[in-house]
């Protein structure tokens, strides 16, 4: 979908670090979570919460008192006038979220707040009556673990669809190895001179509790990918060709955005210029096939925003498993270093809600040390589907 007149100020894109799965967010609630890093991020980029004109909070694993989340959020963040949508797309969710902002100033609305935060430490176990059950047993199911094991409709697994799309392709351990040791080295770049690159949208986490402040200011959980070191791993699958390196660890975080039109944007930048959000697309492939969902969604939201892929001067991926993008690469053309200058979900996590937000904060910084020009985000979901976003940063 086009958007004629949507835009976010430069600067007003953030994500959370991101913690490993029972690490040190392990319990606290993810809407507690967005709070703390929401009014944070706000704060710094002198954003008056009573000047927001709605909010969509955009989550994927249920949280005690979600039923309320938007409105709540959004009290607790110092806006008890304003409410919206809560969006839930799988590892989609953070490309719908900005979408249903952009719809909302494409009708008309002030600005926008993006929030999408997830746990998947700790997910909930749901349980249904089922009275006519054998003795009354009832129906249950663990929300995160059940889904990472089997898609209810393809009837597998999503490391299934990882390991299908691979051999479709031919891809090889050695290709498969690289490229994962390739997304290492980029992510490391954004730890040179003390972080300097994730310092320009990164948050840090601060939440009191009763005796001390909980503080997180980097990611956490993060494992080393040297190519001499993974090459020695053992396939996760048998006859796989990905390992426990060449796919992404569940993770804990929050991510945000403030969505308006160009003028206002301009106005919140303070003179730094905007990121004009031009397209979305989505896409859905066949069946198990997820890996390749990435490559029609971005094509169709370039289609959309008018441009080509040659038009794009960096790309930003959510890549759960390494053949995501080398499908990409060989579908597009886009060479595989082009991708994630400074890493990606491969590498630092993926909490489901927030991971596409944080790189497409990743993408907009990469674009502004660059000096401007056409970004693209594209990911892979849950159902064999994908979400893209273009944006243009301009100064």
């Amino acid at each position: 979908m086009q958007y004629p007149d949507v835009a976010v100020p430069l600067g007003h894109a953030w994500s959370s670090p991101f913690v490993k799965w029972q690490g040190s967010l392990a319990e606290i609630s993810s809407l507690d979570l967005a709070v703390a890093v929401t009014s944070r991020a706000l704060a710094d980029r002198g954003v008056d919460p009573a000047g927001l004109d709605g909010i969509v909070l955009g989550w994927t694993v249920p949280q005690p008192e979600v039923f309320y989340g938007a409105p709540t959020v959004a009290a607790r963040i110092g806006a008890p006038r304003i409410s919206g949508p809560m969006v839930s797309q799988a590892c989609a969710t953070s490309v719908a979220a900005v979408h249903a902002a952009a719809g909302a100033v494409t009708g008309g609305a002030g600005p926008q707040l993006v929030v999408t935060t997830d746990r998947t430490s700790n997910g909930p176990s749901l349980s249904w009556p089922a009275p006519s059950r054998q003795g009354g047993a009832p129906i249950t199911e663990h929300w995160v673990l059940d889904s990472f094991a089997r898609d209810p409709w393809a009837d597998a697994s999503m490391i299934a669809a990882g390991e299908a799309v691979a051999t479709e392709i031919a891809a090889t351990r050695s290709e498969i190895d690289e490229l994962t040791a390739l997304r290492w080295q980029q992510y490391t770049t954004a730890l040179d001179d003390d972080r300097a690159f994730q310092r320009r949208y990164m948050v840090p986490v601060e939440i009191p509790g009763k005796r001390s402040t909980l503080t997180v200011e980097a990611d956490e959980g993060v494992r080393p990918k040297e190519l001499t070191s993974i090459a020695k791993l053992g396939a996760a699958t048998p006859d796989g060709v990905h390992t426990f390196a060449s796919q992404t660890h569940p993770a804990d975080g929050c991510a945000g955005a403030i969505v308006t039109t160009a003028v206002r944007a301009r106005e919140l930048a303070g003179g730094e210029g905007i990121v004009r959000v031009l397209a979305s697309g989505f896409a859905r492939v066949d069946t198990s096939r997820m890996p390749k969902a990435p490559v029609p969604a971005a094509l169709s939201a370039l289609s959309d925003a008018g441009r080509a892929v040659r038009d794009v001067a960096a790309v930003t991926t959510h890549n759960p498993f390494a053949v995501n993008d080398l499908y990409l690469a060989r579908e597009t053309g886009i060479a595989t270093d082009a991708m994630n200058a400074h890493g990606c979900s491969l590498v630092f996590g993926h909490p489901q809600g927030p991971t596409g937000l944080r790189s497409i904060a990743e993408l907009i910084e990469t674009l502004r040390l660059r000096g401007g020009g056409l970004g693209l985000f594209t990911g892979c979901a849950a159902g064999d589907t994908g979400a893209a976003l273009v944006l243009e940063v301009t100064e």
